[in-house]
C-alpha cells in the first residue's frame, strides 16, 4: 500500500469541535474531534474549551492550535478514508 503525503491547504472550524479540511491533492472532508477531547492529556484539555478549539491555524500544511499542538495532516486524511469521509470535488468547466 502506497501512502500519499499531503498538507492541510485550507481549513475552517466548525461547530461542535469540527473541522472542515481540504487537503493538498484536492481531497476534503469534516473530522469530528469530539472522540480526541475525551483524552486527558495536558495538549488537549485546553481544547475542550470550543472558543480554543476555534482558532486552529495552519502551520506549513499542518493544523496547529495557539498551545503547540499539531496534528499529521496524512493520518488526518487516512482516517477520514477509511471512514468514507472524504470527498474530492470537481471544478467546474
Amino acid at each position: 500500500m502506497t501512502i500519499e503525503y499531503v498538507t492541510v491547504a485550507s481549513l475552517k472550524a466548525l461547530p461542535d469541535y469540527r473541522l472542515h479540511l481540504v487537503f493538498s491533492n484536492g481531497d476534503e472532508g469534516i473530522r469530528d474531534f469530539s472522540d480526541i477531547l475525551e483524552d486527558a492529556g495536558p495538549m488537549i484539555s485546553p481544547l475542550r474549551d470550543e472558543a480554543v478549539f476555534r482558532k486552529a491555524f495552519l502551520t506549513y500544511g499542518v493544523p496547529t492550535w495557539p498551545n503547540g499542538l499539531q496534528l499529521d495532516p496524512t493520518n488526518l486524511r487516512l482516517e477520514l478514508a477509511e471512514r468514507g469521509l472524504l470527498s474530492h470535488p470537481v471544478a467546474a468547466e
